[in-house]
């Protein structure tokens, strides 16, 4: 046997564990996820239909579930479109083009990362409040930003618009500026290029983030909690409305509405697992920041 061969077999004996120890890892890992995300999930369903399926359809087709349900996806439709332009625009300079505080732009990205969502929150507060001059003068316009529809949208871009962005920026970098260049060079104009260069190279990875960024659109709570004022009917989304109802001890209600969410939050999960396997090439790149 050559050396490369011992060499090769030792690497293997070395890397290889016991089948004890792999069962023993994966069934540990296994029995936390069941723990952690299976068990409460599944509780969630269980305490939704305990009294039976016309019960849990009664908790979600009160007006004020519509109305949450119809809420929180509006906000959704209007903050991730909004923050697919900015992640696209935020990706394309970052990438396309040298400039000085790039570091700096990157940074203030992944800020929604590092803030709480309440904090979040309270900065829009103090941003738009009445207490402000900047909120006063826009209620003196007759412009309700906090505690109104505005804010909500406002607190759901905030934590929600690192998504797109993050996943762009991987991909147009690995792709560099040769085929825009080359395109500039043939003639074609901005949105031609954009249309036939750029976008089919970066369209997997944008849907990618337009998933992340709807199921966290959807779920989100703190910010919106602080900048919504909990008004039922008007500006309740589905977590704070899932929250009012169980603090009515009206678990049946709150748990229906839950389920609702998670189903919601499953199908986005599904479709994204989908995205990962039929385009798992194309989206490897998106890991590489």
């Amino acid at each position: 046997m050559s050396d490369i061969q011992h060499a090769s077999a030792g690497a293997v004996s070395v890397t290889t564990e016991p089948p004890l120890a792999r069962g023993l890892v994966i069934g540990a890992i296994l029995l936390l996820v069941s723990v952690l995300l299976f068990a409460p999930l599944i509780a969630v369903f269980a305490e939704a239909l305990s009294k039976g399926w016309a019960a849990a359809w009664d908790g979600i087709s009160t007006p004020d579930a519509r109305a949450a349900i119809r809420l929180t996806l509006i906000v959704a439709a209007i903050a991730v479109p909004l923050n697919a332009i900015f992640g696209i625009a935020a990706a394309w300079a970052i990438t396309k083009f040298d400039f000085r505080g790039k570091a700096v732009l990157i940074t203030l990205i992944d800020l929604p990362f590092s803030v709480s969502p309440v904090v979040a929150g309270l900065a829009l507060m103090l941003l738009f409040g009445a207490g402000s001059g900047l909120g006063g003068w826009l209620i003196a316009q007759d412009l309700q930003i906090v505690f109104a529809f505005p804010g909500i949208v406002l607190a759901t871009m905030f934590v929600t618009f690192p998504f797109v962005a993050r996943e762009l920026i991987p991909v147009m970098a690995e792709q560099g500026r040769a085929e825009e260049e080359a395109a500039l060079t043939l003639g074609a104009s901005g949105l031609r290029l954009f249309r036939t260069v750029t976008l089919p190279n970066i369209r997997w990875a944008l849907l990618y983030g337009l998933l992340l960024s709807t199921a966290r659109a959807m779920g989100e709570f703190g910010a919106v909690a602080v900048v919504s004022g909990k008004i039922r009917g008007e500006t309740t989304t589905m977590p704070i409305m899932i929250e009012m109802l169980y603090n009515e001890y009206l678990s049946v209600a709150a748990f229906s509405l839950a389920a609702t969410l998670a189903l919601l939050a499953l199908l986005t999960l599904f479709l994204k697992s989908l995205l990962e396997w039929r385009y798992a090439d194309v989206l490897s790149a998106t890991r590489r920041v």
